[in-house]
């Protein structure tokens, strides 16, 4: 190094490496000042007697630094690799919930709709908030389906029961028409009776089909507005039913003089009383007089009736009960079914289609009400129609 290389570091240190091999220097050069002579007098010329360079090797401390970067470089790599698999855990675990809902949701889509999603998580947390969901929805799909299931089936029912009920008296009226085309009815007595007996025919087939089309009336009313069962036709006014038991009193001594018959209070507790309600009169009396029949042609003549009127509660009772042979808690059950007669030796001629109980209960929830039936077998059966009190 000259003078002025000297110069340019300015006494700041800086590295070289070595002639031989990969070592490296660290260097410190400065300028020789020159001391004074003997007589106090200072060196003349340049000034400058040389430079003094001292530099030691580095290779201790790069030894060091390689040691300490291959410590941090496989600390790092460990420390990457802890990281990875405590994540991988983490995601995982963070996923498994969402594996649940997705093997629950296959299960669901191959057809088993009352698998629930499970409780992954608290209510507060979207994965909580997103099974509760799913789960009311699932819960909706199942009714929905388990619905239509049922309305398929009464429909199935339905058919094959109307197009039993309805082939009997075709069938009947084809039999007669064909004895009298064979000329098996020579005599006139023999004609008339077969022709009253064609004519009364299209008339109970007229009467099943009218029965038929106003359940199917008032169950489309129903489907259509759950909420409000209210009919449109109802001609809705204040009503006692009290007129209504009078009426059927009535009623059952013109079907059957000798039958004894009582109008008391509701469950036979005193005498009668008022039942005020809003109903369409000409709707109840329909059911009051489906009700009477059926206890008129479904027991034995003479056996006491007895029609109970009054209130209990928020509701305006109706009652109609028997001392008849009564029925089992199977056919209470089934006893509002379309086409279900509970005696079934009875004819249809002295039966009939099993229709009128169904109606019944159809005006009566059109009402907004409700009919129940109480039976012990032997001892008799009570049909009961409880409307929402009319309060004035």
């Amino acid at each position: 190094m000259d003078a002025a290389a000297v110069e340019a570091h300015g006494g700041r240190p800086f590295t070289v490496d070595s002639t031989e091999g990969d070592t490296r220097w660290r260097v410190i050069a400065a300028p020789r000042v020159p001391r004074a002579g003997l007589l106090g007098a200072t060196a003349t010329g340049s000034g400058n007697s040389g430079s003094v360079v001292v530099a030691t090797s580095l290779e201790q401390v790069d030894g060091t630094v390689d040691r300490m970067w291959q410590s941090y470089r496989t600390t790092g790599l460990g420390l990457l690799a802890v990281l990875a698999v405590a994540g991988w855990f983490a995601v995982r675990s963070g996923l498994r919930p969402l594996t649940r809902v997705e093997r629950t949701a296959a299960e669901i889509a191959g057809g088993d709709l009352s698998r629930r999603m499970p409780d992954l998580a608290g209510p507060r947390t979207e994965l909580g908030r997103l099974s509760a969901a799913l789960n009311g929805m699932l819960g909706q799909l199942e009714s929905a389906f388990a619905a239509r299931a049922e309305s398929e089936a009464r429909m199935s029912r339905f058919v094959a029961d109307a197009s039993h009920e309805l082939r009997t008296p075709l069938a009947g009226i084809k039999g007669l028409t064909d004895l009298h085309r064979m000329g098996a009815l020579s005599d006139g007595e023999g004609v008339n009776a077969t022709m009253d007996r064609i004519a009364r025919e299209p008339e109970r087939l007229a009467r099943l089909v009218e029965d038929m089309l106003q359940l199917t009336r008032l169950e489309g009313q129903e489907l259509r507005t759950p909420g409000d069962r209210t009919m449109p036709d109802l001609d809705l006014a204040p009503a006692d039913l009290r007129t209504l038991a009078a009426d059927a009193l009535h009623d059952v001594r013109a079907l059957d003089p000798e039958r004894p018959v009582t109008l008391t209070g509701p469950a036979g507790d005193g005498p009668p009383g008022p039942a005020p309600a809003l109903a369409d009169e000409a709707r109840l009396r329909q059911v009051v007089t489906n009700l009477v029949g059926n206890a008129v042609t479904h027991t034995p003549p003479g056996t006491p009736l007895r029609t109970g009127v009054g209130t209990v509660g928020d509701h305006a009772v109706l009652e109609v009960a028997d001392r008849g042979p009564g029925l089992t808690p199977h056919q209470c059950d089934r006893i509002f079914d379309r086409f279900y007669r509970a005696d079934t030796s009875r004819t249809r001629t002295t039966g009939g289609a099993g229709l009128g109980l169904a109606i019944v209960q159809s005006l009566v929830t059109a009402h907004e009400g409700q009919v129940e039936v109480d039976s012990t077998p032997s001892k008799g059966t009570t049909f009961r129609v409880l409307l929402p009190r009319l309060t004035m």
